[in-house]
Parts: structure tokens; sequence; C-alpha cells
């Protein structure tokens, strides 16, 4: 049975790991911490974490590549702790999918209330995000047209919020739903990151690694091939696009 942790701490020095996720637990911040790579990858199989705060060095291993692993699964904010200070190290952590850098050494009650701002914020975009498909599902059975052809094979029912090619029905997270709805309801232009961020999560702390996240699982279950999108098309520097849809 997997158990609910809202953060955890990934430092190869334990001392540090553990004296913060004490001092997190003491303000009722559920926090566990591991102190290697593949302990990460383990705890994060069997718990289900909302945010995670990750060092760079992890004794042979990187931060940097557990992040990659990480966010070709999972979509939780990641917050990236080092006392690696160099620019080139927080836009490597920013661009592969980290949501915040934070230098050492840090104080715990600025870094506490920093986590709660941010697990506040993500917690309250999801349900808003979930409320608003409720909505959209119910007003969408009353009207005629409940479905978006996609492509020749692929369709997007409104009123389940489910994929449909042929006769296999295809989950869409409430977040994947949402973004693919914004995207289908601004078909013809480009969208761009910012504009997704603000109107999809309404939440500043939510980055473009997330945002990327959702995209790569989007095409994965929409495109034939996700390596080469037809549907959803990426327009470097700027955003997202469909062109048009399928008639």
């Amino acid at each position: 049975m997997t158990e609910q942790i809202k953060v955890l701490m990934v430092d190869d020095d334990e001392l540090i790991a553990k004296s913060t996720a004490e001092y997190f637990n003491m303000f009722d911040v559920k926090t566990a911490y591991v102190t290697g790579y593949e302990e990460a990858e383990a705890f994060l199989e069997t718990n289900t974490v909302s945010l995670l705060l990750l060092d760079i060095n992890l004794g042979e291993r990187s931060g940097f590549e557990l992040c990659r692993k990480i966010r070709e699964h999972y979509d939780m904010p990641i917050l990236f702790i080092s006392a690696r200070t160099s620019d080139d190290d927080v836009l490597i952590a920013l661009n592969i999918g980290g949501d915040d850098y934070i230098k050492k050494p840090y104080t715990l009650n600025i870094l506490l209330a920093k986590v709660k701002a941010i697990l506040g914020r993500y917690e309250k975009a999801k349900e808003s995000a979930l409320q608003a498909y409720s909505a959209a599902g119910t007003a969408a059975v009353n009207e005629e047209k409940t479905a978006v052809q996609l492509a020749e094979d692929i369709m997007l029912d409104i009123a389940t919020h489910k994929l449909k090619r042929g006769e296999e029905q295809i989950a869409l997270k409430a977040m994947e739903y949402k973004l693919l709805k914004y995207l289908i309801d601004h078909a013809g232009r480009v969208v761009s990151k910012d504009e997704l961020l603000k109107e999809v999560w309404d939440d500043e702390f939510v980055g473009e690694g997330t945002l990327a996240v959702h995209i790569r699982h989007l095409r994965e279950k929409t495109e034939a091939d996700p390596k080469d999108p037809k549907l959803i098309k990426t327009i470097w520097g700027v955003g997202y696009m469909i062109e048009e849809l399928y008639e």
C-alpha cells in the first residue's frame, strides 16, 4: 500500500537530510528522506510524493540525472538544493525540469515557508482544474457536439474526458485533459508557454518542466510517433500549437 508523503528530500548528506525532514515533520508537513539515487527511485515507486527536494551531488550519481528520470514519469514540483552556485548549474537545473533552485546553506524556516507556499498553490491548482472539468463535463452532455476528432483514428470525448481510438479508450489525467482542451480551443494559433502556465495551471510556481512533461504524455497518447508529432506542434522558443483539427 502506498503512503502519501508531502515532501521527499534526496541528499547524500544524511545529517542535513534528516534534520530538514525532522523540522518539516514538526510543522505537520509529512517528510521523508533518502540519501541516494536508487533509494529515491525505489521510494517513488512505493509512495505518493507531492514535492521533491533534490541535491545535485548524490555520491557517484547526479541529481540532474535523477531529475531527468523522474520527469519521465512524475510531474510533482522539484526544487534543487545545492551548495553549487554557478549560473550554469542553475540553468541546467531549470532547463531539465526543476521548478526552483535553492542555494545552501539555507534557513529551515524560510525553506519550509517556500515549500508550504508551493504545495498550497499546486494543490489549489489541481482542485480548481478538477472542478472545472466536472462542470465542463456536465455541460457537455447537454450539447449536441460531445466529441472532437483529432485525427482519422483518434477522438477526444468531451463528456468523459477520454481519448478514443477505435474501441480502445485512453484515460487522460485531469491536467492533461485541460491542457489538450485549451490547445484545441485555440487551434490555428501558437499558444505561448507563459499563456499555458497561466491559463491551464494558474500557478506561478509551476515551471516549463512540468508543461513539457504533460506535452510529452499527451503526445504518447495521441501520436503514432511521439518523436515526430503531427497534432501538437512545438514552435521553438515560443510554445505549442494545434494547426487544425481533423474534419
